[in-house]
Formats: structure tokens, sequence, C-alpha cells
């Protein structure tokens, strides 16, 4: 089972995980925590469960799973979503293996070669400044002959 909410009677955080060790008809459950504690509660109190079988990659930040499984579907999953960022976190979930699923091999390994990493100001600034002299130099060198740069990435376990 997973938590959608907290619980600071009982010092649930958002995102738990835990298994169902006994349940009543009455709706008591106890449940053992990942973290090893067990907590018993009314189902009534606390409506806050969903099935914990699978989560997404954002809820199991700072969990660590023996396997892990992530499936990716590049022609539904946004820009915004499928990036390094995605495949850092979910990836690196999984103590002894990680398989990753996808529809389209090429264009995961496209998507996951996007860096989303928040930048300051004052570097992008930089980078501008950096990139406009390239440009200016690259041009008078070439004479109008186009400059392409790539920078390749890879996620490696």
């Amino acid at each position: 089972m997973q938590f959608t909410a907290p619980n600071r009677e009982r010092h649930i955080a958002n995102r738990d995980l835990g298994t169902i060790d006994k349940i009543d008809d009455s709706g008591n459950l106890q449940l053992r925590l990942d973290s090893g504690r067990t907590v018993t509660f009314n189902i009534k109190e606390n409506p806050h469960l969903d099935y914990g079988y699978a989560v997404t990659s954002h809820s199991s930040q700072g969990q660590t799973a023996d396997r892990v499984l992530v499936h990716v579907d590049t022609e539904q999953a946004g820009e915004k979503l499928v990036n390094r960022r995605l495949a850092y976190v979910a990836v690196s979930r999984g103590r002894y293996d990680a398989q990753v699923y996808t529809n389209d091999k090429g264009q995961l390994a496209e998507q996951l070669a996007r860096d989303v990493s928040h930048r300051s100001a004052k570097e992008a600034s930089r980078e501008s400044v950096s990139s406009a002299h390239e440009i200016e130099a690259s041009t008078s060198r070439s004479q109008g002959h186009e400059h392409t740069q790539a920078e390749g990435h890879s996620i490696s376990r």
C-alpha cells in the first residue's frame, strides 16, 4: 500500500509504502512499512491509501527497491517528463537491477539526453555571452558555413 497523504499522528510521510499484515471486517489494518515499523489504524480514520505495487519515479525519490522496472512510452511522454533527471531518479532506485521498457529505443535515448537542470540567471547569462562569442568567431572563420557542435550524453550504472 502507498499513503497518499501524511499522517502526522503516526509519523507517516506522504508516499510511504507498506504491506498489509492483517485486516478485519471492521476496516482495522495492520501495515508493515518498508522502513520496518508496524502501524495499526482503521481505514475510516485514514482513507488516504492506494495500491503500492507500482509508483511514479517522482514518488519513489528517496526510496530503494531491489529491482526496478521503468516503462517509458516515447509517444505519450511529454518533453518535461522524459529527460536525464527522470532516467537518474528512476534507474537509481534499484539496488540490484533496473530494466527499462520502451516502444522506441532510439527516441528514448534522444529524450533521456535532454538536460533540464535549473541554472541560475548568472550562469545562463555567462553561457549566452560565451555562445555569442563562439558564433561570431565561427562565422568569421567559416565565412557563412554552418557550424554545429553536438554533445553526447550517456547514463551508466
